[in-house]
């Protein structure tokens, strides 16, 4: 069992004692507080807060066990350090809170004190089952009890705590705590002389299996200095061998670490010395001396196993004695189990071999009424034969009578057989006929039924032709009906279109006369121009002329003046070129302008450029003749 279970047992009693309603549930001030106490004890650092945190999402209600648990695991157990704390401290915190509750020791003998009470009560938790409420099993209980009889020096009575399980039957199933504490109080488990014997009893119990004490006592050692001998008391416990100056353990002279090397031995007698022994560790070996040998083998025992333990990895004897108690009793229970089993097995063979013995004397006997009735019927069955043997007899002779007279009886039947069958031959003759003229009866009424068929088959056809001729004409009248419609919706547009091409023929009409006066002005228009292109051809002939220097010499400058009004001097010689090259630009003006379809306006142009030539040349022309 590891420590954190051993703890969770304690801080179990604790939480249901502060359960005052036996609801299973405590309000979160009480846990407030067993928290705070439990950090305390098992010297973890505070965490006010961590309660709180845990339980922001709850209710301000009271917390049950299962909702206690989360918190207790994380911020308290889980933090718990083995061999940081007392765990006895610790025990009687828990102890305080539930015996404050539980435990009644008015009315009762007093026999076991209040220290004691709680001693019993750590013993309980060491050796309860792993199950919730916490019991311990009988065997365990007689283990206990046993240990503070023997610690007492008095004889173990297993009879006592038998016949008080006979009493109370519910204690075969498990004791609790408070069950032990009354039985234990009551004195009734052995003949306990006083008070301060029993309690010696169980404070030596209690540091056997509490603290692991394997061993304690008074030895002889010998000092590695001085090397003188002291008497010490040596307390043995699995890990180390403690030496005090006496037995109230207050001044501690030292102690020896064992480990899986450690060796004890034992020493002949020397130096007045008897009973010696050695413990050899790593570092020292001490020289010890006990008073007799049985002590010394006593303590050499304890030794040994506490180095068996430390190489088996284990830190408790009592915590692995009752493991192996506890699988001693699951083995029990299963050898018991399958004892039963067993037994079982066999009472069910012996109800089958009772009934195969039962069912063979039936057999047997009814084997005899079988042979008995066997024989009555072979005698009925003889009588029976006599008596039919003389019947067959008489029959025989009847028989030979009849016999004759069926012969001729049967000489008359085959005449009448021939007869018989003559007459049938014509039957099956005329049976054969009626047979062909039925086939041929079946397949004309096949063929009807063939024809009658294909008939109604031509009439749905023709039915459904019929329809949809009928849905055809509808939709052929529809369509004509439509179609009469858009025919005069057409034949209205016609109309409409009709007149509408009759003004556009006439505005057509219009149009065209137009188009002719047109062309006829423009026929007027084009004669006008080129009679007004002569006109001012003849003119710039002339006003060329009238421009012209007189000048001496065979090469005479001239004075070009066009019809835009330009005013250059050149030779004689280029003056005829000048001219023709202005009358082809005026020709070839003419035609563009006539082709830009405005003639007149061409005509306008020409007849003011020539009135802005004469009026450039009008007031400059005296000058230029007199130069």
């Amino acid at each position: 069992m590891d420590l954190k279970a051993e703890l969770l047992k304690s801080i179990w009693y604790a939480f249901t004692a502060l359960d005052v309603e036996k609801s299973g549930k405590v309000s979160k001030s009480q846990l407030k507080v067993l928290s705070h106490n439990l950090y305390t004890a098992l010297n973890i650092p505070h965490d006010p807060v961590a309660l709180e945190e845990h339980f922001r999402d709850n209710d301000d209600g009271p917390v049950s066990s299962q909702g206690y648990m989360p918190y207790l695991n994380k911020y308290i157990l889980d933090k718990v350090k083995e061999g940081s704390f007392q765990k006895e401290q610790f025990d009687e915190l828990c102890w305080m809170l539930s015996a404050k509750k539980n435990y009644r020791p008015e009315g009762i003998t007093g026999l076991v004190s209040r220290r004691q009470a709680f001693q019993i009560w750590c013993l309980f938790i060491l050796l309860s089952e792993d199950k919730y409420p916490l019991v311990m099993v009988p065997e365990e209980v007689a283990y206990l009890l046993k240990k503070f009889t023997t610690a007492m020096g008095l004889e173990w009575q297993q009879e006592i705590l038998d016949e008080m399980y006979s009493q109370n039957s519910s204690y075969t199933s498990g004791i609790s705590v408070w069950n032990l504490l009354e039985i234990i109080e009551s004195g009734r488990f052995s003949a306990v002389t006083t008070k301060e014997s029993f309690n010696l009893a169980i404070v030596d119990v209690f540091q056997e299996m509490y603290h692991d004490v394997l061993k304690k006592g008074y030895l002889w050692k010998k000092g590695q200095v001085r090397r003188n001998w002291n008497e010490r008391w040596f307390v043995l416990k699995p890990t180390n061998i403690f030496y005090y100056v006496d037995e109230d353990m207050k001044e501690q002279k030292g102690e020896i670490h064992l480990d899986s090397n450690t060796v004890v031995e034992a020493m002949p007698d020397k130096e007045g010395r008897r009973c010696l022994f050695c413990i050899k560790t790593l570092n020292r070996t001490f020289e010890l001396s006990a008073s007799d040998v049985r002590l010394r083998q006593e303590w050499m025992q304890g030794i040994q196993t506490a180095v068996r333990l430390l190489v088996e990895g284990k830190t408790s004897l009592h915590k692995d004695l009752k493991m192996k108690r506890r699988e001693q009793r699951q083995q029990n229970e299963k050898k018991k189990l399958e004892k039963e089993g067993e037994l079982s097995q066999l009472k069910q063979l012996q109800e089958e071999k009772e009934w195969q013995l039962q069912q063979t004397e039936e057999i047997k006997k009814s084997q005899m009424e079988l042979e008995e009735r066997r024989k009555e019927l072979e005698q009925q069955g003889l009588k029976q034969q006599e008596d039919l043997q003389k019947a067959l007899e008489k029959q025989l002779r009847e028989t030979e009578e009849a016999r004759a007279s069926m012969a001729a009886e049967i000489e008359e039947k085959k005449k009448e057989a021939e007869m018989q069958q003559q007459k049938i031959q014509e039957l099956e003759i005329m049976k054969h006929k009626m047979e062909m003229a039925l086939n041929y009866e079946i397949e004309a009424r096949m063929e009807e039924e063939k024809a009658r068929v294909a008939q109604a088959r031509l009439l749905t056809e023709e039915e459904i032709m019929l329809k949809q001729l009928m849905s055809l004409k509808e939709e052929q009248e529809e369509m004509i009906q439509k179609t009469q419609q858009e025919k005069e919706k057409l034949q209205h547009e016609m109309a409409e279109k009709a007149k509408e091409l009759e003004k556009a023929y006439s505005e057509l009409q219009d149009l065209r006369q137009t188009r002719k006066q047109s062309n006829q002005n423009l026929v007027q228009a084009e004669k006008n121009l080129r009679r007004a292109s002569r006109t001012v051809k003849h003119w710039n002939v002339q006003l060329n002329r009238l421009m012209q220097p007189i000048s001496p010499g065979g090469r005479q400058n001239k004075l070009i003046i066009s019809h835009r009004g330009d005013i250059a001097l050149i030779c004689n010689d280029s003056a005829n070129n000048e001219q023709q090259q202005v009358s082809k630009s005026s020709q070839s003006e003419s035609p563009s302008e006539d082709s830009s379809g405005d003639p007149e306006e061409g005509i306008k142009d020409q007849l003011e450029d020539m009135a802005i030539s004469k009026d450039r040349i009008s007031p400059t022309q005296p000058n230029g003749v007199g130069s």
